[in-house]
């Protein structure tokens, strides 16, 4: 038996836990069974972005004729734009290790753990105990039971970036963020993309105006088929094929395709660290249980990132790892507020939200909701940009602002303004009363709170 001060599992967002506890002089032990770096660095958002960001490009010199500039795009190299990926990706793992190995208070185990009782850990039969214990074990794509899904080599989030050749054609089940951001890639690549969404809307979880928009958007560059639940996978010759159902009509119908990729949402990789051998709870969905200072239900154990399972996106993995930290370290504790968490879908036209929907909001609130068009201020006008909007979600009685939601470009840039006002106490005058630089583009969130209204 090994014992250590601190134990960490995962080296995404707990390699920040890490580097305070070995600030501290702590005795600390990092287990990853790799690569180095996490969801993020390695399969998420960053080699998606770099992915994405072409496309982006590509998407934007369609568009150009609209401003009165004629562009052709006479080739788009997927080898160098995957290659330029995984370049980076292994530079930033070859960072990590490196900042790993100088550390002389750290021990690293890259093999699979898991837990034989608390605060025990079984690491390729050697047995770790820590004082303190942060599971930050991260998530996987969740393939769900469909009939033949084992017998072809589907696409997910992760191998994808391993891909030799673009694909001719592909079809995706499932119409949230990961799909939709990789359907935007592809489309940009020169793929003929399918998307099929058993729900019906996409990005289900978004304002339904900002859903409706985005698919009608993206409707002019792939196929979306929304109530459509996938019930077999065939593999025929080169091509695969997915049987359908419409949850609404009934009728079946048939998609091929070169590739199939699934992406319809994530599962935690809590039940491979058998948490159950310890007192730490997990909900129905396999989530590790924490309360609002992320500590779970067996004292001095943490969980932060996906692994609880709160808001699956890496800033707010950080922010919680912070939080945790502090929480385990310090006699008066800090809530982890979500409130001001945000989010965006990098897909073409852009997505970002912070708060609450309208929806939402009416639950508990006497709502005032506030619109603006791109078009509405100088900098949208000069873009052309007819069919982008920010919407404002206000509390009627206090002025205390509740949500915001953008679809259009330079959103998930445009909304932080509204992140930083509600993280500073939330009253709508942090914006109304502040001048905007004109004809920026920042001038369409002001304009948004000015046209606020009871709805």
């Amino acid at each position: 038996m090994k014992n250590y001060d601190v134990l960490v599992v995962g080296s995404g967002a707990g390699m920040s836990v890490t580097e305070a506890a070995v600030e501290k002089g702590l005795r600390v032990a990092l287990v990853d069974k790799g690569p180095l770096g996490g969801t993020c660095m390695n399969v998420g958002c960053i080699p998606s972005k770099m992915l994405i960001y072409p496309a982006d490009r590509v998407a934007e010199i369609q568009e150009a004729r609209k401003l009165g500039i004629d562009a052709q795009i006479r080739n788009v190299n997927f080898q160098a734009i995957v290659e330029r990926m995984r370049k980076s990706r292994q530079e930033s793992r070859d960072y990590v290790r490196k900042g790993v190995q100088q550390s002389q208070k750290l021990d690293l185990y890259e093999t699979e753990a898991h837990f034989v009782a608390d605060y025990t850990l079984d690491v390729g039969g050697e047995k770790l105990e820590g004082k303190k214990v942060f599971i930050a074990s991260g998530s996987r794509p969740s393939i769900p039971p469909i009939k033949g899904v084992d017998t072809i080599d589907y696409l997910t989030n992760e191998n994808l970036l391993e891909l030799k050749e673009l694909p001719a054609s592909v079809v995706i089940i499932g119409g949230g963020y990961v799909g939709l951001e990789y359907a935007h890639f592809f489309a940009g690549m020169g793929t003929k993309v399918t998307i099929l969404e058993a729900l019906d809307r996409l990005a289900q979880p978004e304002e339904a105006e900002i859903s409706q928009l985005l698919e009608r958007l993206l409707r002019k560059r792939m196929n979306i088929y929304l109530n459509t639940q996938a019930e077999e996978i065939r593999r025929e010759d080169r091509y695969c094929t997915v049987v359908v159902k419409n949850k609404v009509s009934g009728k079946t119908d048939e998609f091929s395709a070169e590739k199939v990729m699934i992406a319809v949402g994530r599962r935690s990789n809590a039940d491979l660290l058998k948490v159950e051998n310890t007192g730490v709870e997990v909900d129905k969905r396999g989530y590790v249980k924490v309360d609002e200072y992320l500590e779970t239900t067996r004292a001095n154990i943490f969980a932060l990132g996906d692994a609880d399972g709160q808001q699956m996106f890496t800033h707010v993995a950080n922010k919680e790892a912070a939080i945790a930290w502090h929480n385990a370290t310090s006699k008066k504790k800090v809530k982890m507020d979500y409130t001001a968490a945000p989010h965006a879908i990098y897909t073409h036209p852009q997505v970002a939200s912070v708060g609450l929907t309208e929806e939402a909001a009416r639950k508990g609130h006497r709502v005032l909701v506030g619109r603006a068009k791109y078009l509405d201020v100088a900098g949208g006008e000069a873009m052309m940009e007819e069919e982008g909007f920010a919407k404002a979600v206000v509390d009627g009685q206090t002025g205390t602002i509740l949500g915001f939601h953008i679809i259009g470009p330079y959103a998930p840039i445009l909304i932080q303004e509204v992140v930083n006002a509600m993280e500073a106490g939330g009253h709508v005058h942090a914006i109304t009363e502040s001048m905007h630089i004109h004809p920026a583009l920042t001038e369409l969130v002001a304009r948004a709170f000015d046209n606020l209204e009871h709805a």
